[in-house]
């Protein structure tokens, strides 16, 4: 959790300028706009240039990348402002730390995991955030980053040592958020497809209702009866 003591809240996966007007007035944290042209959720660069230009300053940008050359990253983050980049490819730390450097954003370091040895290898990464999602265990949906609508067994998170900031995702919705947050007490939680009415489109109803769930909860937490 922050220094506030509540969880924040990343809504991933945004394409269109009203699903993250309706994010930032719900209270966001972060908006995600996927640059990975494989994505079922990509965002084009001119959409992103709107979204940028009409919440900036309301909301931390993030942008996610897949395995992206570092040049493509730079230019992204500079032409709509990025204030996070979510590297969510085999990007190493180097890597991880030449982006934050060369573009000023803060870096958020996705990986999967299917086990204690993946939650481990997240130590190798010093960036501001470590992401952790699932790892897709559906035929033919290996091979995708995000956005599958699965979990990960958070039991395998009381082993993590680390100190960076945990943004946790992967199949959270307005039924399970409340759930992880009292279990993980994550620094934010990141919900793509859990708030969808298709690949790249907000339910306004499941944005509303994940909030609720999440308000809810952190009320709980705070003030346990």
């Amino acid at each position: 959790m922050g220094s506030d003591g509540n969880t924040r809240v990343k809504i991933c996966g945004i394409t269109r300028l009203q699903d993250a007007e309706l994010a930032v007035e719900l209270g966001a944290w972060a908006v995600g706009m996927v640059f990975f042209a494989r994505s079922p959720r990509a965002c084009s660069l001119e959409q992103g240039q709107l979204i940028a230009r009409h919440t900036r300053r309301k909301v931390e940008l993030c942008g996610v990348f897949v395995n992206a050359l570092m040049e493509e990253v730079i230019a992204v983050s500079e032409q709509l402002g990025l204030t996070l980049l979510q590297l969510h490819g085999d990007e190493g730390p180097s890597f991880c730390a030449e982006a934050a450097r060369r573009t000023g954003a803060r870096v958020i370091k996705a990986l999967q995991v299917s086990g204690m040895a993946d939650i481990q290898d997240a130590a190798r990464f010093h960036t501001d955030f470590h992401l952790l999602d699932a790892r897709s265990k559906l035929p033919g949906r290996e091979r995708l980053r995000g956005g599958t609508g699965e979990s990960f067994d958070w039991g395998l998170l009381a082993g993590r040592r680390s100190k960076v900031p945990l943004i946790l995702s992967g199949g959270l919705g307005p039924a399970n958020v409340g759930e992880a947050i009292e279990r993980v007490r994550p620094y934010a939680v990141d919900t793509a497809s859990g708030t969808e009415s298709a690949p790249g489109i907000k339910d306004p109803a499941k944005l509303r209702d994940f909030f609720a769930a999440v308000e809810q909860t952190q009320m709980a937490v705070v003030s346990p009866t």
